[in-house]
């Protein structure tokens, strides 16, 4: 192979690779994030250090915003304590924090009816097409903007304390 077109080809795919499209987020280096409390009535997500807010953010809910999450599809947010249990940065919706629910009781309430809690319950963003869908359009998950995802992303480390109130 011509030397000029290895030189050519090996950078092309440097540059082209999907390492190179990827999202830079900028490290947080503030207090540590010790709890996250979410108070659904009010919209608001608040990222706390101890006692202390740090920042807070407006949020959209599920479709269906009265109530604690109690069946799979019902479109409600779940209301309880749990942790941040995973994250994911390859999100449909820009990026997500995974929410532990269902914890024990949600899945023995939904099972003393025979049905199943359901799961998959995530802080994300609104990744772009979701735009203009209201305040309240996810199928139970927490949104926030793009954006504020990536600076919540960066704050909260998994095992974080999440505290959702009506």
């Amino acid at each position: 192979m011509d030397r000029r077109v290895f030189i050519t080809t090996a950078a092309a795919a440097l540059t082209f690779s999907s390492g190179a499209f990827a999202r830079t987020l900028k490290p947080y280096r503030g207090p540590e994030i010790t709890r996250v409390v979410i108070y659904k009535e009010r919209r608001k997500l608040y990222l706390l250090h101890h006692e202390d807010v740090v920042k807070s953010f407006k949020i959209g809910l599920g479709g269906n915003p009265i109530g604690p999450k109690r069946f799979e599809g019902d479109g409600k947010t779940p209301e309880g304590s749990y942790i941040i249990d995973r994250r994911n940065p390859n999100s449909s919706y820009h990026l997500s924090l995974g929410i532990s629910y269902p914890n024990d009781q949600d899945r023995a309430y939904a099972e003393s009816f025979g049905r199943r809690p359901g799961g998959d319950i995530f802080i994300h963003g609104r990744a772009g097409e979701n735009r203009g869908k209201g305040k309240d359009w996810t199928a139970g998950c927490i949104a926030v903007r793009d954006r504020q995802i990536e600076k919540i992303y960066t704050m909260v480390q998994d095992g974080t304390q999440v505290d959702i109130f009506p």
